[in-house]
């Protein structure tokens, strides 16, 4: 079983503690996504678990970690996302230049294979057009060259309460480009975003696009990645496709052990956010030795061990 950790929130940035409280106890439990009251116990013993895939904007916290995951014979790799925005699209992310640091610390420690660039998700505005996005890719690939083999892409995608969030900031002067896909600007920026990462000596992908960028030598991403798993540690297939993912997501079968509405990046673009005060009231309601994290669901104590649902 393939570990996503996660999807749903940043657990390396703000959850570091309880997922290796998690690791220790050897299992967590998580509600599912759209009802609370169906719980699942998770396994995280190192026999159970194939390999665990990090989600994060500044898994710093998490690398003080790293020893005692691969004491444990943990197989791990990280999706790092980076981008260049101004504050009001990513107003709690450390400065850029720290998190390049932690970029290049991060691939020190693992090598360029596992620490896989994410810059994601591409956010056309009147402050962060498309030659925006040109300087600042290219600016990230120099800076990140030697550090990674891979970067990940992907065009926003405009769910509603991406829509809400980011229509508060039309108070501020933002203005969107509210649909992407098909745009001539697009593929044109793609092009260039190839040339400019195989220059750095990066493949690029792009996630979960139901449009084919591959005349423009951009591939589908597989951001949870069987594959790069049998390339990194020889393990064996086959590697499903994930059917609980959007028809255009490539990634392989995983178990997401986080939870919607624990981030504090407050990223207006997040899919998985409905609302600051959400993300902070569970948060601060977040019990470290919990065996789930953010607020316990009803039913949930600190002492639960209840069996898989």
């Amino acid at each position: 079983m393939i570990i996503s950790a996660s999807r749903r929130s940043d657990i390396p940035a703000f959850y570091s503690d309880w997922f290796m409280n998690r690791v220790r106890q050897g299992w967590c439990v998580v509600p599912h996504p759209f009802n609370r009251k169906r719980i699942y116990r998770v396994s995280l013993r190192p026999d159970d678990v194939t390999a665990i895939v990090f989600w994060s904007k500044n898994p710093a916290p998490m690398i003080a970690h790293l020893n005692e995951l691969d004491e444990r014979e943990y197989r791990y790799y990280f999706l790092f996302t980076v981008n260049d925005y101004p504050v009001e699209l990513e107003p709690n992310v450390p400065d850029l230049s720290e998190r390049i640091a932690v970029f290049q610390r991060l691939a020190d420690r693992l090598g360029p294979r596992r620490a896989v660039w994410r810059y994601d998700p591409i956010v056309i505005s009147n402050r962060t057009d498309w030659d925006y996005h040109r300087r600042a890719f290219e600016r990230l690939c120099r800076e990140l060259r030697g550090s990674t083999v891979r970067v990940i892409t992907s065009l926003v995608q405009f769910y509603a309460k991406t829509r809400r969030r980011l229509a508060a900031l039309s108070e501020q002067g933002f203005e969107f480009g509210l649909n992407l896909t098909g745009r001539d600007e697009a593929r044109v920026l793609l092009a260039d975003m190839a040339t400019m990462a195989d220059n750095a000596g990066m493949e690029i992908m792009i996630c979960a696009s139901e449009e084919d960028f591959s005349d423009v030598g951009i591939k589908p991403s597989r951001c949870i990645d069987g594959e790069l798993l049998s390339q990194l540690w020889g393990l064996p297939g086959p590697w499903p496709r994930d059917k609980g993912q959007r028809l255009s997501c490539g990634c392989t079968v995983a178990k997401d052990i986080g939870v919607a509405d624990t981030c504090l990046h407050h990223c207006p673009y997040c899919y998985s956010t409905v609302s600051e005060k959400a993300a902070l009231n569970n948060f601060e309601k977040h019990i470290q030795h919990a065996p789930c994290m953010g607020a316990l669901p009803d039913g949930i104590d600190e002492e639960y061990h209840g069996q898989q649902d």
